[in-house]
């Protein structure tokens, strides 16, 4: 799979580890920013990542923020941006199984490095199952 990430500040450090992590998992990452402490905003961050992931159908997108909350927020104000705020592998899984999510959404004050790579994993294995579901996630852009 191919990924666009970014943070903010409040996110930086666990973005950096889920980039190698996805990396070292044989995913494409492209790391968008930020690339250091400075303060710095998260709607800044999400629409250079969603920006790609439009531009590009069939990628991904990884936003980090304190919460998450932001992060999903700023993303899901983009049509075609399915951006889901997990913090638990389930909600991941079921983010790209019944929703078709697009975008992952995690709060680095909120989920350990341990269960971020499982939330990142379940939403990398998991796959969109289409049928009644479908109609659904059309309705979202209409």
């Amino acid at each position: 799979m191919r990924f666009f990430a970014g943070s903010d500040h409040a996110g930086l450090a666990l973005k950096l580890h889920l980039v190698t992590w996805l990396r070292a998992h044989g995913h494409e990452v492209d790391d968008l920013g930020t690339h250091d402490g400075a303060s710095t905003d998260y709607p800044d961050w999400a629409a250079r990542v969603t920006d790609r992931v439009l531009a590009e159908p069939g990628t991904f997108g990884l936003l980090v923020c304190g919460t998450g909350i932001g992060m999903s927020i700023a993303a899901n104000r983009r049509i075609g941006i399915r951006a889901a705020l997990c913090t638990d592998s389930f909600t991941a899984r079921m983010a790209r199984a019944h929703n078709d999510a697009n975008v992952l959404c995690l709060g680095s004050r909120v989920v350990g490095v341990g269960l971020a790579e499982d939330i990142v994993a379940a939403f990398v294995a998991g796959s969109f199952e289409g049928g009644r579901h479908a109609g659904r996630v059309a309705k979202l852009d209409a």
